[in-house]
């Protein structure tokens, strides 16, 4: 004949709870009270809460065999007992001290009863774990959504810094070719400008040995642009230099002594927040990295302006 345990586990009960169901229930009959009333409790549930309600309300110690069978009632809680021990374990856990004895008989379960206990049981044990499974596919369904959520917010964030970043990009290159057609207008300007006065001088070499008058002075230029380059003295005579310094926060305009290296710019400039690498000059096209630092602006023949972009 099958153990109390053995039958237990056969029916699916767990084999650390079906040991703590026959050590508080003293038997079979208790054993199923006692699964009963810690069915929805895990194993770590029922041994943390030793001293709470739960194990106040645990079935007591079987009578001792021998005694007297007797029924005592706990009128606090209505509950019944075999045994006057049984009784005072009651007592000492719930507190409650009002007993009073029944002529009441409690008759142990028929085997029919205990197997039916047990089938109710088994059945109540797949609904628990049939219902703890469906509630950890919502759980898992409900991280899904969240990390679907998370993953696609983040994408959207990265998808916007990139635009952004190209949006930058575009933004520098346009300023580096308006710089670089700057440039370009102000060296045509100086070419025509040199080519003008290259004629001039030859005119009046020409009328001079001809014996002839000398032709009038070229007319003044129309008032010049921002861009255009003054070609009124020669640059040796010049003292200070104006530049255009196209860097990632805008666009600075600073006039320097001819005198002033590029690395006293570029320390100018870092006093204001821009971190400088480099200077391009656009046309002629030139960079003077770090290692030309030390060249100063009229040996850069950056004189009497010039457009750089910093880097």
């Amino acid at each position: 004949m099958a153990t109390d345990l053995e039958q237990l586990l056969e029916y699916g009960f767990e084999k650390e709870k079906a040991e703590l169901a026959l050590k508080h229930g003293g038997g079979l009959q208790g054993a199923l009270d006692w699964l009963d009333k810690n069915a929805d409790k895990s194993i770590e549930e029922i041994k943390a809460a030793a001293a709470t309600q739960a194990d106040i309300d645990e079935e007591p110690p079987a009578p001792k065999e021998g005694e007297t069978a007797q029924s005592l009632v706990c009128d606090d809680c209505k509950k019944r007992f075999r045994s006057v021990e049984q009784a005072e374990f009651h007592a000492s856990k719930s507190g409650h001290e009002n007993f009073s004895e029944s002529t009441e008989e409690i008759k142990p379960l028929t085997e029919e009863e205990k197997a039916a206990k047990l089938e109710l049981m088994k059945k109540r044990l797949v609904e628990k774990r049939a219902a703890e499974s469906e509630a950890d596919k919502a759980a898992r369904k409900a991280n899904e959504l969240i990390r679907r959520k998370a993953t696609k917010e983040s994408q959207d964030i990265k998808e916007d810094l990139q635009k952004k970043e190209r949006l930058k990009e575009a933004q520098a290159v346009k300023r580096e070719k308006e710089a670089e057609a700057e440039a370009k207008k102000r060296v045509l300007a100086k070419l025509e400008a040199d080519k003008a006065e290259r004629k001039r001088k030859a005119d009046i070499e020409k009328a001079a040995r001809q014996g002839t008058a000398p032709p009038p002075p070229a007319p003044e230029p129309a008032a010049a642009t921002s861009s255009a380059p003054t070609t009124s003295k020669p640059a040796s005579a010049y003292t200070e230099t104006r530049l255009a310094l196209q860097t990632s926060t805008g666009r600075i305009q600073k006039s320097f002594s001819v005198d002033t290296t590029l690395f006293e710019v570029a320390h100018a400039l870092e006093e204001g927040g821009v971190v400088v690498n480099s200077f391009t000059q656009s046309f002629p096209r030139k960079v003077y990295d770090k290692t030309d630092f030390g060249m100063t602006l009229k040996e850069a023949g950056m004189i009497p302006s010039a457009a750089l972009i910093v880097k």
